[in-house]
């Protein structure tokens, strides 16, 4: 499994309100029909400005992730984004087995 860290930032005048729905509502529907996506969540970060998020995408792999992202309901999801938000630093990496959950 390998996890994607993506910061973003709202582009000015877009409402978080407005981005925070889309997330739930189409984002988080959509990743079902993108089999290498695993686990996605977008978080709200704390601090001056507003506007700021992460979010954390597990995958099974970057070649399956890459031809999801080639995909009609990917782009779909990119042409929104686009008008409301940018990327701004990307990371990723494999974890660390076993990690450590609360059961």
């Amino acid at each position: 499994m390998e996890i994607i860290v993506h910061t973003i930032r709202l582009h000015p005048g877009t409402d978080p309100a407005e981005f925070e729905t889309w997330v739930r509502d189409v984002d988080y529907a959509t990743c079902p029909e993108l089999p290498s996506v695993l686990a996605f969540d977008v978080l709200r970060a704390p601090g001056e400005g507003g506007g700021r998020y992460f979010e954390v995408i597990r995958v099974s792999g970057s070649a399956e992730f890459e031809r999801d992202m080639k995909t009609p309901a990917f782009q779909r999801l990119v042409t929104a984004f686009s008008k409301m938000a940018a990327v701004t630093d990307e990371l990723s990496g494999e974890r660390l087995a076993p990690g450590y959950a609360r059961s």
